[in-house]
């Protein structure tokens, strides 16, 4: 165990590695000897997935894992990437961090109209090639069910497509997977563990990150949710309900 003070294991600790290990074992996410890179961004969530992943499983086999960060570069003075490794050292990680101008690039001039785009494809390039010199075979991401029903909708609003996350993803033939562990946990229960767990607070800097798309569909999800609390979970539970007799066929380009 890590270098810090004994964590109780709590009621909401045993919820989420139950339901965290279920997503594993129902997505078949990690098998043994894996050698997963956790993705730490520095979020509650990230902090969340790389805490639960590093604590004793029941029914997950064993694997390795090292903690990775990219730095966006929106804050000079870099305290964020500072908090983050002194966390990673407390905690005795093996982690990999770069500090990079990959958000300074997706917000210059010349790409105003899609930052988001552009910062997530050079910041997932960049670790997809850490976790080839690393040996890793997976790549855990803390994205949870939130994110997921959001990024279905996104798709839906801007990208003309159903389609979201998926927990568990083949890339490069199969040689590289990326899972989201946290696919069952709400976002709620997360930030509370998070100040369960004392988690530091490490501020995102991006000029975007408040006005995105993503951001959009949130505060939507927030307003529906007011009338039907129940609106995530339909949603999330529709995506393993698919009725395709009941959907358009594909138009042909004319």
């Amino acid at each position: 165990m890590k270098n810090v003070k004994k964590e109780k294991n709590t009621k909401l600790f045993l919820h989420l590695k139950k339901w965290m290990e279920k997503a594993i074992l129902d997505f078949q996410m990690i098998e043994e000897g894996d050698r997963l890179l956790v993705g730490v961004s520095g979020g509650a969530d990230s902090f969340a997935l790389l805490n639960l992943l590093d604590s004793p499983m029941i029914f997950t086999p064993k694997f390795y894992l090292i903690a990775v960060n990219i730095d966006m570069g929106f804050d000079i003075t870099y305290s964020g990437y500072n908090t983050l490794e002194k966390y990673l050292q407390e905690n005795n990680y093996r982690y990999v961090m770069e500090k990079t101008d990959i958000g300074l690039l997706a917000h210059s001039d010349y790409n105003r109209k899609n930052p988001c785009f552009l910062c997530s494809r050079l910041r997932r390039r960049r670790i997809f090639e850490i976790a080839a010199s690393e040996g890793c075979n997976k790549i855990a991401f803390a994205h949870h069910r939130d994110d997921i029903i959001e990024t279905l909708l996104i798709n839906m609003f801007y990208g003309r497509e159903i389609s979201t996350m998926m927990p568990n993803q083949k890339i490069f033939g199969g040689k590289l997977h990326i899972i989201r562990p946290l696919a069952y946990l709400r976002e709620e229960l997360i930030k509370k563990y998070q100040r369960e767990r004392f988690f530091p607070t490490v501020e995102n800097n991006c000029p975007t990150s408040k006005k995105s798309r993503r951001m959009y569909v949130k505060n939507l999800l927030n307003e529906l949710a007011r009338e039907n609390k129940n609106i995530r979970d339909n949603i999330f539970k529709a995506m393993s309900h698919v009725k395709p007799d009941y959907l358009l066929p594909l138009q042909k380009k004319k």
